[in-house]
């Protein structure tokens, strides 16, 4: 039953995440967690940490993309708790798209989304942005996810999962983010 309060909390006011929980959790209730190109060979190393830079409360993702195994990425992943009680996914359909407060290295990062019809795990919904060395917004309208082996758009009615990466070339991933919402 909290999951379903705090969802739909998290329904009405779009955050999902301003990591200021002391438990370590999203405000939707869901832990973050790094996944690299390992799943599958690759050579990549990551980690997250929740830090406090410049007065604010952040999630980081720092990592080694490498190329080497048909590797090259690394995430920071968050599952998205359907609506309500839907179960067919977590339905952003009365937002525009995703906000992020974001600095880093300033290297290109990928925001991903699937949903409920990415079933293969090289699927994915995505949109890029830089993470500047200062704090700054970002906003990615749904309308900017391109489907990525995938034909079909995305329908911001059955999201399932949220990642933050460093993607497709060897490099040092550093980014910080300080919240992460649906916007209007």
């Amino acid at each position: 039953m909290l999951g379903i309060v705090e969802t739909t909390t998290a329904a009405t006011t779009g955050l999902i995440d301003d990591f200021t929980r002391s438990d370590g959790l999203s405000a939707l209730g869901t832990p973050w967690r790094a996944v690299t190109d390992q799943v599958m060979g690759g050579r990549s190393q990551a980690s997250i940490s929740r830090e406090t830079q410049e007065g604010r409360p952040a999630l980081c993702l720092n990592g080694d993309v490498r190329l080497e195994n048909n590797g090259g990425f690394v995430q920071a992943i968050l599952e998205l708790p359907p609506s309500d009680d839907r179960v067919e996914g977590f339905d952003a359909s009365g937002y525009a798209g995703i906000q992020l407060w974001v600095r880093g290295n300033g290297e290109l990062y990928n925001l991903h989304l699937k949903s409920t019809t990415t079933r293969l795990p090289w699927q994915s919904y995505r949109a890029s942005f830089v993470a500047e060395p200062e704090w700054r917004e970002v906003r990615l309208p749904f309308s900017a996810f391109e489907p990525h082996r995938l034909v079909q758009r995305l329908d911001p009615r059955r999201l399932t999962k949220l990642g933050v990466l460093g993607i497709g070339r060897a490099y040092q991933a550093q980014v910080c983010i300080a919240e992460v919402r649906f916007y209007r």
